[in-house]
């Protein structure tokens, strides 16, 4: 043995070696990874064909062995961790030679980059990282976040640390924007920092509440982070889950688990929703908390700018808090009393099939002591008794092929239920009924007889739907009742609109909010899955930059509205009508609805090119797709390399020897703590990319085979990331900020002003592992 260690303990060491020196040499990163696992895997195999490199294996064939086999011990769990008594043999580390490790090594990478960089099923989910990197970059170069940076401060500089939680609230839109750390951490440091150090904020606050902020990207949907961890964990967990369930005497996950092992990348949003939230308001605590008792070091700034009268108190009140939050809870209470619902009576062909019971009971005597100690008892004898009752009703019952007698009848009963409002109008109603009370909030002594028409345009929309629409009122009938109506109301929300858009508040943070709802709403909703929401996020950055750019210029930006518009009612026309006209019998109806949304896509098409011929005449589209080809190409390129380097380990037993290391612990939070450490400590040198497609395989298996969400793994895990980007003296997010600080500001300034930060999330760790519901609630109320 070399040094006295084991071969395969060399081999992880020369890997790490040279992972690290090949990113220290100054190579671009995603090709020092693969570099380095081409030399690790020439150095091990020379010293492995010189003898030098002896694995000390346990003996399967002594009399101990069988022994502790005999006894019940499964040979997969026995280990040299475990039983370091066993006997042992030498072997080399390539049993078969290095040779045939290289020619498995080269036909697993190729298959592996077909199926996850070519084709294969993960690449849609990587395709979102594209459209994501793009829509971030896009908004950045526009100046977007300089317009919310300023008009935030002006909101919150009167408060103490105003201007801090100004930083908080932007970094957290910013977040959700892009999800890039490094575009949100320079760009504020270029645009906050100056302004918090010329109104006398200590540097370490300034300097740590912009390093916190920025990192917010890591953890604040859509984060690309997020979508990265999502492709793996949901392969990991599905893979180590069957495994489990094999282990424990099981046919498959689903009877072990009682629920698919399935974990998406759109879970994965809902479920960082909250701790993205929770991080933010720790944020914003702190630096108030911070002005509180150092009012010298965040002194409250009044800011020149802004439009718009002046509102009072009450009408503030009135108009901006009482008035929506009555409009919306008068919604969902009519809502909950059946007043307001669907109006829907499409009725299946089918009978619906009975539930089966809430476990399999039908399994072997060693699957039923597993799914009991995983259970529990109770959870057991009440699939046993459900079972029962299935059994004496003759069994599950499957659907069935309805006749016409009694689709009539189901759909008379549908007839009969439904609500006397639709739910479609109710959202419109409420959407145009918030866009009218703002209006009034924002300029309370203006004439308000368009407001008040409009409010009467949404009253006889409410009355129309109650007398003269019913459940069998056909799409086209029901807009033709509403036209009018909707129209008046339309045309008092123009004048609320244009009132709106006086105020610097709502005419910058309104048009990047209603992007990002529209996104994240898509996916949290679970509307759609995150691919298509990026592309619709990245096509509306385009459209959002270009009329930034008109108005920049001077031009109408009618183009763009009406595009927008156009967007806007293409979605209700596929909401309200059946576009399939490919079908047999064909209503006129449906074809003049199909027209109409063929065309409105067809000028929504046209406005997307004119955002992106306005974007490239004004320079901006050319170092946005530039940019965005960078980072995207850097992204799959490091995808590859760690393949490569992760294939090295697996050739000559280094995965398996961690993982064996890491199942020689009993306690299942022993093994996570140790893995969160390693996690904590690899992001002060690695990237978040290196260390989800280097390490994240590797100890995968572990930490999602076990019993634990993997929702709150792969959250805990994120959060752990965020935490080592902020950490002294490595973290990416300082070294971001040293780059762009002003020469007064040290390095030490930004290290004392991170500490606080650090510790806030270590304690945001804390509290997501003693209370996971935080990331779980969501989930579990969104339907996927």
């Amino acid at each position: 043995m070399l040094f006295g260690l084991d071969g395969v303990e060399i081999g992880l060491i020369i890997v790490f070696i040279c992972l690290f020196g090949g990113i220290l040499s100054g190579f671009p990163v995603a090709f020092a990874i693969g570099g380095a696992g081409v030399i690790s895997f020439g150095i091990i195999a020379a010293l492995d064909s010189a003898g030098l490199l002896i694995h000390q294996a346990i003996d399967s064939s002594s009399a101990m062995y069988r022994d502790l086999v005999n006894s019940g011990v499964r040979p997969d769990s026995i280990s040299i961790f475990r039983y370091p008594e066993l006997p042992r043999i030498g072997e080399p580390v390539f049993p078969q030679g290095w040779e045939t490790a290289l020619d498995r090594n080269i036909s697993f990478i190729v298959n592996r980059m077909n199926e996850r960089v070519l084709a294969g099923q993960s690449i849609e989910t990587l395709l979102a990282v594209l459209m994501f990197v793009l829509m971030g970059i896009t908004l950045e170069r526009s100046k977007i976040a300089n317009d919310l940076l300023t008009t935030m401060a002006r909101v919150f500089g009167p408060l103490p640390g105003g201007l801090a939680v100004s930083i908080v609230v932007v970094g957290a839109f910013l977040a959700a924007s892009t999800g890039i750390v490094g575009a949100t951490v320079v760009t504020m440091g270029l645009l906050a920092l100056p302004t918090m150090l010329r109104n006398n904020y200590s540097p370490e606050l300034a300097t740590g509440v912009i390093a916190a902020s920025g990192t917010l990207g890591q953890i604040i949907p859509p984060s690309i982070v997020i979508v990265l961890l999502g492709t793996l964990a949901g392969d990991l967990y599905s893979t180590a889950q069957e495994t489990r369930a094999v282990e424990a005497g099981c046919s498959d996950a689903l009877t072990y688990l009682g629920e698919p092992a399935v974990v998406s990348v759109g879970t994965l949003f809902q479920a960082a929703l909250l701790p993205g939230i929770m991080l933010a308001l720790l944020y914003a605590l702190y630096a108030f908390g911070f002005a509180l008792l150092n009012p010298s070091k965040a002194p409250a700034v009044e800011l020149d700018g802004g439009s718009g009268e002046p509102v009072t108190r009450g009408e503030g009140l009135t108009w901006f808090l009482f008035a929506p939050v009555g409009l919306i809870v008068g919604a969902v209470l009519l809502g909950q009393v059946g007043i307001i619902g669907s109006q829907n009576i499409t009725v299946s062909g089918f009978s619906e099939a009975t539930e089966a019971a809430s476990l399999r009971t039908n399994v072997s005597d060693e699957c039923r002591a597993s799914m009991i100690e995983l259970h529990g008892q109770e959870a057991w004898d009440r699939a046993v008794a459900e079972q029962q009752e299935i059994d004496e009703a003759g069994g599950v019952a499957t659907a069935e092929r309805l006749n016409e007698e009694e689709i009539a009848a189901a759909q008379a009963a549908k007839i009969s239920n439904a609500a006397p409002i639709g739910t479609g109008v109710t959202v419109i109603v409420v959407l145009l009924g918030l866009t009218l009370i703002l209006g009034r909030g924002i300029a309370p002594s203006a004439d308000s007889r368009p407001l008040i028409i409009g409010a009467l345009g949404l009253v006889l929309v409410l009355l129309l739907d109650i007398l003269a629409i019913g459940p069998t009122t056909s799409s086209g009938a029901t807009w033709l009742i509403l036209a009018i109506p909707i129209l008046i109301a339309l045309w008092g929300c123009k004048t609320a609109a244009a009132r709106c858009a006086q105020n610097d508040l709502i005419r910058v943070v309104f048009p990047p909010l209603v992007l990002i709802i529209a996104v994240l709403g898509s996916i949290l909703g679970g509307i759609t899955n995150p691919t298509p929401a990026a592309a619709l996020g990245a096509g509306g950055a385009i459209m959002l930059a270009a009329y930034r750019k008109l108005q920049e210029q001077d031009r109408s930006s009618q183009i763009i509205l009406w595009a927008t518009f156009a967007i806007i009612i293409c979605l209700l026309i596929g909401v309200n009508f059946d576009l399939r006209v490919n079908q047999g019998d064909v209503s006129v109806e449906t074809w003049i609805a199909f027209i109409a949304a063929y065309g409105t896509y067809l000028f929504a098409l046209f406005g997307l090119l004119f955002a992106c011929w306005v974007l490239f005449s004004a320079g901006v589209l050319t170092p946005v797709v530039r940019e965005t080809a960078k980072v995207t190409s850097m992204v799959f390129t490091i995808l590859i390399g760690s393949q490569l380097l992760n294939l090295v380990v697996i050739s000559f037993g280094g995965e398996h020897y961690i993982q064996q290391f890491l199942k020689s612990f009993d306690n299942e939070f022993t093994v996570f703590l140790i893995v969160m450490l390693v996690l904590f400590i690899l992001g002060f040198v690695l990237d978040f990319l290196e260390i989800i497609y280097i390490v994240i395989p590797i100890v995968g298996p572990v930490i999602y085979g076990g019993s634990f969400d993997p929702k709150w793994v792969t959250i805990m895990v994120a959060v752990n990331l965020q935490t080592s980007f902020l950490t002294p003296p490595f973290g990416f997010a300082l070294f971001y900020l040293r780059g762009v600080a002003p020469p007064e500001i040290t390095t030490a300034h930004i290290y004392r002003g991170v500490l606080p930060f650090v510790i806030i999330q270590v304690v945001g760790l804390a509290i997501l592992w003693f209370f996971p519901a935080i990331v779980t609630i969501v989930p579990a109320l969104i339907p996927n």
